[in-house]
C-alpha cells in the first residue's frame, strides 16, 4: 500500500522558501521532517488482544454455566458431561477467538491509534523525533546550530529538538509559541501553514541568538522530509 502523503509539491515549496528565508538571516539551520506516524503500535495491539482474552477467561470463570450451556445449545446440545478436560479446551477456544477478533478489529488503523493511550503515543513520537534528530540535525552543522521541527500526524504530536550549541542558550520552553502556532495550524487542517508559522517563530529565536555570520554556508537541506 502506498505511503499516504499530506501535502502537494505546492506546500512543499511554500515551507521550503520560509525555511530558505529564515536562514538567510541566522546561522541556524533548520530542518522540517513530516511524519505519518512514529510508530506501528504492534506491542500495544497484542496487548489489548491479550486484555480482551484474559477478560474472557475471567467472564468464563465468574458465570460457567451461562458460556457453558450457550455452547451447547450453538453445538447442537450433545454435551452429556462436562469433563476438565472439554472445559479448558472450550476456554482455550473462546481465549483465542477473542485474541484474534481483537487484532483484527485493530486492523482498522483508526481504531487502533484510538486505542493507544496518550503518554505512550507521547514517548514513542518522541523518540522518533530524537531518532530522526540524530540522523538528520545533531553534529551536522559546523557550529552545532542545527534544530529539527518534527510533526507526526496520527498522533498528533510534534517536537522540537535543537542542537548543543542552541541548545545551552535556549531553553525547550522557548519553542512554546512554535509549538502553539503549529498545532493551531494543524488543528485547522493546514499542515504546510503550520509547519511554516512554526519554522518563523524558530527563526525569530534563532536571529536573536545566532545572526547570521559573513560566510553562513547552507549546511542541512532546506526541504520538508515527509516519512
Amino acid at each position: 500500500m502506498a505511503r499516504k502523503t499530506y501535502l502537494p509539491p505546492d506546500d512543499h515549496r511554500r515551507v521550503i522558501a520560509a525555511v530558505s528565508e529564515i536562514e538567510a538571516r541566522t546561522s541556524g539551520e533548520i530542518v522540517t521532517v513530516l511524519a505519518e506516524r512514529s510508530d506501528g503500535y504492534s506491542d500495544v495491539a497484542l496487548c489489548w488482544a491479550a486484555a480482551a482474552s484474559l477478560a474472557a477467561l475471567v467472564a468464563l470463570a465468574i458465570a460457567p454455566d451461562f458460556y457453558l450451556g450457550l455452547y451447547e445449545r450453538l453445538t447442537g446440545g450433545w454435551v452429556t458431561e462436562w469433563t476438565p478436560r472439554a472445559i479448558f479446551e472450550v476456554a482455550a477456544l473462546v481465549a483465542a477467538l477473542k485474541f484474534a477478533g481483537m487484532l483484527l478489529i485493530q486492523l482498522w488503523q483508526p481504531l487502533k491509534f484510538f486505542l493507544v493511550p496518550g503518554p505512550i503515543r507521547t514517548t514513542r513520537v518522541h523518540e522518533r523525533a530524537v531518532s530522526a534528530f540524530r540522523i538528520g540535525a545533531e553534529r551536522r552543522t559546523h557550529g552545532r546550530t542545527g534544530i529539527l521541527i518534527y510533526l507526526s500526524m496520527r498522533e498528533h504530536r510534534a517536537e522540537i529538538l535543537a542542537d548543543a550549541s542552541i541548545a545551552s542558550k535556549v531553553s525547550p520552553e522557548v519553542w512554546g509559541d512554535a509549538m502553539i502556532a503549529l498545532l493551531a495550524e494543524v488543528k485547522q487542517g493546514r499542515v504546510a501553514d503550520g509547519m511554516i508559522a512554526a519554522v518563523e517563530r524558530v527563526g525569530t529565536v534563532l536571529e536573536e541568538h545566532f545572526p547570521a555570520g559573513s560566510g553562513n554556508p547552507n549546511e542541512l537541506p532546506d526541504r520538508l522530509i515527509e516519512v
